[in-house]
């Protein structure tokens, strides 16, 4: 069996993102092999100009289409394009991004404003996801960003975001808000914030 194969033939077939412990657990390997695997088929890809990607999201990978193909594929599937994120939702997802996991409470306490529709909105495009409740009187639910946003910001780990400032100095709401603008300006020069969803095509 070949093993870069049947890792390409696994991450088509899923259509999502797939831990690279479950791929090497399947293909009786180690986790290593997987990982030197995807980078010579994400190297690949990209050399040949090819029609898809790998994406290594943490530690996980998952095949989709070249950027610079989605106006074709927005046309051909007869997709919508959603709209961009707005302000609101940029601070609020910057705040989940940067001090994760974190409540709604304290995404309110941060933008000084009741931030449950943007919450909502972020929970609806996939960029943000509940990740357990706080032990805490109430056990209010707790955020954290997906796969969906690594892919989006075109990172593969969550230390490669802009570095966020020195905030304890009475600046704080400034410094993120700076911090915000980077997030945009990173996500407007690898992909758009209002990727395409749904059978592993991405924007």
């Amino acid at each position: 069996m070949d093993v870069s194969s049947a890792v390409e033939a696994i991450l088509f077939a899923a259509g999502d993102s797939v831990p690279v412990g479950r791929l090497s657990l399947v293909l009786h390997t180690d986790d290593s092999e997987i990982m030197n695997i995807a980078q010579e088929l994400a190297r690949k890809y990209e050399s040949e100009q090819r029609g898809i990607r790998l994406l290594i999201l943490d530690d996980k990978l998952q095949l989709c289409s070249a950027p610079e193909y989605a106006p074709f594929i927005i046309k051909t599937l007869e997709q919508r394009k959603p709209p961009m994120l707005s302000k609101p939702a940029l601070e609020t997802l910057a705040i989940v991004a940067y001090f994760q996991p974190v409540t709604r409470a304290y995404i309110d306490q941060v933008r000084g404003v009741d931030s449950a529709y943007t919450v909502s909105v972020l929970i609806e495009r996939g960029l943000i996801e509940p990740c357990g409740k706080l032990e805490v009187p109430g056990r209010p639910s707790v955020f954290r960003t997906t796969d969906v946003f690594l892919r989006t910001m075109g990172i593969s780990r969550l230390s490669e975001l802009p570095k966020l400032p020195d905030m304890t100095n009475g600046e704080g709401m400034a410094k993120l808000q700076s911090a915000i603008d980077e997030l945009q300006n990173a996500s407007n020069g690898q992909m758009s914030i209002s990727e395409i969803t749904g059978d592993g095509i991405k924007e």
